[in-house]
């Protein structure tokens, strides 16, 4: 574990990045996992995609299909990977917790997919 601060207050990400309490997130804890992911600083657009995939998260308990984030969130297709490069980020940065048994895979560094694993 890894002990985080942002603004006084301290949050625990576990080796992988993640936050260790989802209730730690606001959207400052965001901005300082997206500097920790190498994002840098997020945009209008990147705020969206965070929040969007939050709170379809808390809501449905699943990560929501990658095509319909950007078409749910009023975006532009593949707005995911434009915007993070790799979605699993976007995942860490909204504070979401990691998923056991998935991961994202990539063949051209561009376009990524969920594929499972054992």
């Amino acid at each position: 574990m890894e002990l985080l601060e942002i603004k006084g207050r301290k949050i625990m990400v576990d080796a992988n990045g993640y936050l260790a309490d989802q209730n730690d997130w606001n959207e400052d804890v965001a901005t300082l996992l997206a500097e920790q992911e190498g994002v840098g600083a997020l945009s209008p657009e990147q705020m969206d995609i965070i929040r969007f995939m939050r709170e379809y998260y808390l809501k449905y308990r699943v990560f929501p299909m990658l095509n319909n984030i950007c078409r749910l969130s009023h975006q532009t297709k593949e707005c995911v990977p434009r915007q993070f490069v790799n979605p699993e980020k976007a995942w860490k940065i909204a504070g979401l917790p990691k998923q056991e048994g998935v991961h994202f895979v990539s063949m051209d560094g561009e376009h990524f997919f969920m594929e499972s694993y054992c």
